[in-house]
């Protein structure tokens, strides 16, 4: 398989003040299987191609190989009673393991539950139990996380979990063992059972309202989008993909991994969590043609002080995502790591994720100013946020998509997916976007106050939330304001209980630790008197962006 050249979408001939939509055309049909047919079709053309390689520990697996420790792996949540449709969650760093259960739980027809590994007590409880999680494998610990002992803190508040598997832990071996109780006949007869239809993967966003959603996507949504940029890339089964990116994170799973099953192509993991060396390290060693991103990532890699010693010369492509490309940094993203054709790419979770990308002969005006244009069978507009009607093309307005990629719905919140799903399912997506006369999307602002650092969305409701249980915090509002490094860093502003004795950053940043992911922590504090107010008495959020950004 490899990538058909796309053509600028049909509008983009057309006059200017033509209407800001566009439709992704494509020869191209969209996968209709699950993503265990599609991994047994992939295994049957390539059974003696490397499928998975975890740098840190030197493993590897062919696709026969990977096949088979999936389809055991499948087996042993067969025995232990997970049925179609049943929650199995993941909270672990990348490795191996993490890969064999997204196809494991797939093949049977449970639901993974992507679990953030910087996540502490306060989040993951409220995960676990929101989604039912019922089985959930582990790492065992990470820097300086212990998953035992926060798992063993949350479990009185989540009685559905019944059983942790650990990675690493003896308990996996012994879990993969019950399988060999059961005939894989009964796997063939599983998987007879599931349309490409059902949920298979929940994601959890950070909610604006004060907890994570749990956006839903079937096997239609992920496989076919993971696909599709994978053909925009020209993905081969000659292709090795080096996943820098976190795996519980679409960018991980979708982009990555099932890009890469898609098409035949190798799946390289350099690191438990992202290390600049280790990435280039895998990249010469394993002669990887493909590498992800976000733009921190890339700039930490062009910084190292012996960057020019690594051998990149297999590189060919890759995908930045996440928040913008500075100029200077494609530039030598293209001439100094020899990824000539890397691709843009634009999305959000609950669109499985991309929506718009790059494509291979794009310039570097495009790769950088814009976030692509619309991918194969999808159809994106950009419209009036208040009353709907869509934009001329080169007027500013919300950017909405539809498609077999929009989500299913958010788990178990049919209110909150009517909130962002319009009745002609077009999802809402909260960004300010201009189309231009050529089709391609330029993203120019947030309608909604998230944060982008470091690649992590970030959603200051859900952190003002939290901050309202400090005792010395009378109200607060939290906001970004510009980082030279992330792109953006957390600001809370605070009004005290007393004002006579304000809480400190370091007091708020202690009481943070442990039970928010640490993007999330405040790094900046302003104490004030009062907030900036609109006449109807809301918040003027960008009048405090406005002053700290100073």
């Amino acid at each position: 398989m490899t990538g058909e050249p796309h053509a600028p979408d049909e509008d983009a001939s057309r006059a200017p003040g033509a209407a800001s939509y566009a439709h992704g055309t494509s020869a191209t049909a969209l996968l209709g299987d699950t993503i265990g047919a599609d991994l047994d079709r992939t295994a049957a053309r390539w059974p003696d191609r490397e499928a998975l390689v975890d740098a840190p520990t030197g493993r590897r697996w062919t696709y026969r190989r990977f096949v088979e420790d999936v389809d055991r792996l499948a087996l042993a949540l067969l025995a232990s009673d997970v049925r179609k449709g049943d929650r199995v969650g993941i909270w672990a760093v990348n490795c191996a393991e993490w890969v064999l259960v997204q196809y494991a739980t797939a093949r049977v027809g449970a639901v993974m539950v992507n679990i953030n590994p910087a996540y502490r007590t306060h989040e993951v409880g409220f995960v676990l139990e929101q989604a039912g999680v019922s089985l959930l494998f582990a790492s065992l610990s990470h820097r300086t996380s212990d998953y035992r002992a926060m798992v063993d803190e949350v479990r009185p508040a989540c009685p559905r979990l019944r059983e942790t598997v650990y990675i690493g832990d003896p308990g996996w071996e012994a879990f993969l063992r019950r399988g060999t109780s059961r005939a894989r006949d009964e796997l063939l007869a599983r998987g007879s059972e599931l349309s490409c239809d059902d949920p298979v993967n929940i994601q959890y966003t950070s909610g604006t309202t004060g907890f994570p959603k749990g956006a839903t996507l079937s096997h239609h949504n992920i496989l076919n989008n993971g696909y599709f940029v994978g053909e925009s890339l020209a993905y081969s089964e000659q292709d090795r993909i080096c996943v820098p990116v976190p795996f519980y994170h679409c960018f991980g799973m979708v982009m990555g991994n099932l890009a890469a099953t898609s098409h035949g192509a190798c799946i390289v993991v350099p690191a438990p969590s992202f290390d600049p060396r280790a990435t280039l390290e895998a990249v010469q060693r394993e002669r990887c043609t493909s590498l992800y991103g976000v733009p921190t990532m890339f700039i930490a890699e062009l910084n190292l002080p012996d960057f020019a010693d690594h051998d990149l010369s297999s590189l060919r492509t890759g995908i930045m995502a996440g928040s913008p490309c500075p100029v200077e940094v494609m530039k030598r993203v293209v001439s100094e790591m020899n990824m000539a054709e890397v691709s843009i790419c634009y999305g959000m979770t609950e669109t499985s994720p991309v929506s718009t990308q790059t494509r291979r002969e794009d310039d570097l005006e495009h790769r950088t100013a814009t976030v692509g244009r619309v991918l194969p069978h999808i159809e994106v507009k950009v419209v009036d946020p208040v009353d709907g009607v869509t934009r001329p093309r080169g007027v500013p307005g919300e950017l909405c998509t539809r498609g077999y990629s929009v989500m299913l719905g958010y788990w178990d919140e049919p209110g909150k997916t009517a909130e962002v799903i319009d009745a002609g399912r077009w999802m809402h997506t909260g960004d300010l976007a201009v189309m231009r006369e050529d089709g391609y999307v330029e993203i120019v602002g947030r309608i909604k106050d998230m944060i982008i650092r470091g690649g992590e969305n970030v959603y200051p409701r859900e952190i003002e939330e939290f901050l309202y249980g400090h005792p010395g915090i009378r109200d607060v509002q939290v906001v970004g304001v510009p980082h030279e490094k992330y792109g953006e860093e957390v600001l809370a502003c605070v009004i005290p209980g007393d004002a006579a004795h304000p809480p400190t950053l370091e007091e708020l940043r202690a009481y943070c630790e442990g039970r928010l992911a640490h993007y999330k922590i405040p790094s900046r504090l302003r104490i004030m008197d009062a907030f900036p107010m609109t006449v109807s008495g809301k918040v003027r959020k960008v009048e405090l962006r406005e002053q700290h950004a100073r």
